[in-house]
């Protein structure tokens, strides 16, 4: 059975690569029976979404409260 640090270590890869079907079975037992992994793998996609709308130059928030402008067109 697959230990922490390396379910960790995985989650952090998939991020950046895709994972063989023997390490994403491995991981997905490991997560189905481990709190610890399956929040940390939560809090990795929440960054995740956090810092792609950070380099996109707005938060969720912000793109909320200041809604872009509609043209209109007056001639």
């Amino acid at each position: 059975m697959m230990n922490c640090r390396r379910a960790t270590r995985l989650l952090s890869e998939a991020q950046e690569r895709k994972l063989s079907f023997k390490e994403r079975s491995a991981l997905k037992l490991h997560t189905l029976m481990c709190t610890g992994c399956r929040n940390f793998e939560k809090q990795m996609h929440s960054l995740r979404r956090i810092s792609r709308s950070f380099a996109r130059g707005a938060t969720d928030e912000d793109s909320s409260r200041h809604p872009k402008k509609k043209k209109t067109d007056k001639s």
